[in-house]
């Protein structure tokens, strides 16, 4: 009791990090169906329009191609003390641009960009053969990604090991932070080329050579295969003009115009991608226990800033875009407000910034292994205790 008799009444405390975004979400067959979500989402929010499919890609666009004229005209008019800042400068901007430009043609491998196809298709293979990836190849193998996300056994990209699959050395690489870094580094700045040439990271094929430049790999159906070889002509040709503008322009210019940018893109990709499907809270199944839509549920949303818009909310509105690939992004904030409330717990948001989170789910999230605790044996968790 204090003066005057009124008792002091503590304040609440704050959540903290443990409490709200580790906290599990849950693991159950949800008490609402997809059907239930869409019918909460405003139908305007399926609808795909060219014009606006076409402003976005156009201002992206608009943006690189002046980031490239500044650089190329005035940079070399700029002292030698100003020309060291401007070119990094220069990097992070034309990559967080061209990181959406990405997005883009990654839309279009959805059937997001239009109602017509070969519309998608079509501005997918420019854009994305621009930037070195197959665009068949790379559409193929993410539709299996959304088709079985959260499974240990057939999900595509950043499948996570089991303790037993754990090579010794992981021990002395994960838990230390010098280990640590080096793992990081080397996965965002060569995951992207090692994924798509050897399939890093990627779901282990028992025959074949699972490579998204080879026609023939086990990634791959007999009617995919002549695509395969489309995309493959696609970065080829690409690769054929840097050779040409090398030859012209130096090596050099080609490095500082286009190399160091890519660069940024790639380690981009992954890091979206890691966070998204990285997370302490969030479980995978095997074959016993997963469903799709448990399984679609197995992502996070993400708080990149102002990047948000640069990449086209890729970022923080991936649940949606798991529940529904063919919504096109300027919808899709729309849409993940509509669901929320439906979603309840089995929502995961996490606004920690990005590079605390990455540290953090490198830190604890190396292996799954199922609930000791729980009766579903085919529910796998993250720990970290080697």
């Amino acid at each position: 009791m204090g003066a005057g008799g009124r008792m002091q009444v503590s304040p609440p405390p704050k959540p903290t990090e443990t409490n709200n975004t580790l906290k599990r979400v849950p693991c159950e067959t949800p008490p609402f169906t997809l059907g239930d979500l869409k019918k909460a989402i405003p139908p305007h929010c399926f609808k795909r329009s060219i014009p606006r499919s076409f402003s976005y890609l156009l201002s992206d666009i608009i943006i690189s191609t002046t980031l490239y004229y500044l650089s190329t005209t005035y940079f070399p008019l700029l002292p030698h003390p100003l020309s060291y800042l401007a070119w990094p400068l220069y990097w992070i901007c034309q990559g967080c641009v061209l990181t959406g430009l990405w997005v883009i043609a990654h839309e279009c491998g959805h059937h997001a960009f239009s109602d017509h196809q070969w519309l998608d298709n079509a501005v997918g293979l420019v854009f994305h053969s621009f930037l070195l990836v197959p665009y068949f190849s790379w559409k193929y193998s993410h539709r299996r990604h959304h088709s079985n996300t959260g499974s240990l056994d057939r999900d595509e990209v950043f499948v996570p090991k089991k303790k037993s699959d754990i090579k010794w050395f992981s021990k002395y690489l994960c838990n230390n932070p010098l280990g640590r870094t080096v793992m990081l580094t080397v996965q965002f700045t060569l995951g992207w080329p090692l994924y798509l040439a050897f399939n890093v990271s990627g779901r282990p094929y028992r025959d074949g050579f699972p490579c998204h430049f080879h026609p023939n790999a086990p990634i791959y159906n007999d009617r995919e295969r002549l695509q395969i070889y489309l995309s493959d002509a696609g970065v080829l040709s690409v690769c054929y003009g840097l050779y040409r503008y090398a030859a012209s322009r130096g090596v050099a210019s080609l490095v500082c115009l286009y190399g160091v940018p890519l660069l940024i893109v790639n380690g981009f990709l992954v890091l979206i991608t890691y966070l998204q499907h990285t997370h302490f809270s969030l479980p995978h199944y095997d074959s016993s226990e997963w469903d799709w839509l448990r399984g679609a549920l197995a992502t996070v949303d993400r708080d990149y800033g102002i990047l948000n818009k640069v990449f086209h909310n890729i970022t923080d509105t991936h649940v949606a875009h798991h529940l529904f690939s063919t919504m096109p992004h300027y919808n899709a904030m729309e849409a993940t407000e509509a669901i929320k409330p439906i979603l309840g717990e089995y929502y995961q948001f996490d606004g920690t910034p990005v590079v605390k989170a990455m540290w953090r789910e490198a830190k604890e999230c190396i292996y799954v292994e199922p609930d000791r605790q729980g009766e579903k044996k085919g529910v796998f968790w993250y720990n970290n205790k080697l």
